[in-house]
């Protein structure tokens, strides 16, 4: 796990839209796996930029979303499906059919969710998934206490993670669904690269558990520790209640110059 610990988020859209650039340069055929809500929204905006800058394409690429909302009608504005074109998809060149997430609405999403596990697989696994840290350290809708190697899967949403969420729904948390469709635990280790995004101090516990805790069922996200590929991009006050920030600051310098 490499540690970034950056200025603003715009640094950090900009160091994470080095790395999708990248993968673009090497593979134009790539599997990007995409998170949802506020969190990666800057990042969303630089890669549109690049591609209207002709830095990168999304032409030969296909796109899995992380997890999508059971319940809300298939139109609506926070479905995540919606979510993803409206601040990505629809705004770069993906083909059509390119970007897909769980099918919520088929009336059995336990069977929807074992078939986007196998439609990962079937696209050849996740090049580079981008992720965000709930308070809680879940990541997707994997909710503390659930398995770490679980796959796809329906999923129930805490009160915790449906009162963080209500702020996309007027704060009525009665709005929010008590249930999703989320890629699983096992499912996001076999990513390639995960590109882990955390802003702001309401994520600090949980960026200090994901880093410096021990593995651990009541926080998630602390798998990433098993995960060979995985780079953390934090601004200040998500890091701020790390012991270790001069040796990653040391660490992350150092990586960047040329060997």
């Amino acid at each position: 796990m490499r540690i970034a610990i950056l200025p603003d988020e715009a640094t950090i859209a900009s160091v994470a839209a080095d790395r999708i650039e990248a993968l673009y340069q090497r593979k134009p055929e790539f599997v990007i796996g995409l998170a949802t809500g506020s969190t990666p929204l800057p990042l969303y905006a630089e890669l549109i930029e690049r591609y209207k800058a002709g830095r990168l394409s999304f032409a030969h690429a296909r796109s899995y979303n992380l997890d999508e909302y059971i319940g809300l009608p298939e139109d609506h504005y926070e479905g995540y499906a919606n979510f993803i074109h409206r601040n990505l998809v629809d705004h770069v060149d993906f083909a059509p059919g390119a970007a897909h997430g769980p099918n919520a609405w088929t009336g059995d999403s336990h069977a929807a969710a074992a078939a986007y596990d196998q439609a990962i697989k079937d696209a050849g696994g996740i090049d580079l998934q981008v992720l965000g840290i709930g308070s809680d350290g879940h990541i997707g809708f994997n909710e503390p206490a659930g398995s770490l190697t679980s796959r796809t899967h329906v999923g129930v949403l805490t009160d915790q993670t449906r009162r963080d969420n209500s702020r996309f729904f007027d704060g009525d948390i009665t709005a929010v669904p008590t249930h999703c469709i989320t890629q699983g635990l096992g499912t996001i280790m076999e990513a390639r690269e995960n590109l882990m995004i955390a802003t702001g101090e309401n994520k600090a516990d949980a960026v200090r558990e994901l880093i410096e805790g021990p593995i651990s069922q009541r926080w998630p996200a602390t798998i990433l520790q098993m995960h060979d590929n995985t780079i953390v991009l934090l601004d200040r006050a998500a890091a701020s209640r790390l012991e270790m920030v001069d040796f990653y600051n040391e660490v992350w310098e150092k990586e960047q110059l040329p060997l």
